[in-house]
């Protein structure tokens, strides 16, 4: 259980600092993902970047348990 919980970690830590390189391909603008803007607020649910995220992860998972 460590060891998952360590690499859950660097993989979040690799994201961050990926994450600029990350928003210029469009991952996190895409089509499906809901955003408000009004006046001093700002909503932002990323509904089709939280379903592409997930279906790499489980990919990912799902290859190194093979």
């Amino acid at each position: 259980m460590s060891r998952t919980l360590i690499i859950v970690g660097l993989s979040l830590v690799a994201i961050g600092l990926l994450w600029p390189w990350v928003a210029r391909i469009g991952l996190g603008r895409l089509p499906g993902d809901i955003v408000i803007e009004r006046e001093n607020f700002r909503l932002y649910i990323p509904i089709t970047t939280g379903i592409l995220v997930s279906v790499v992860v489980s990919a990912i998972l799902w290859l190194i348990n093979r």
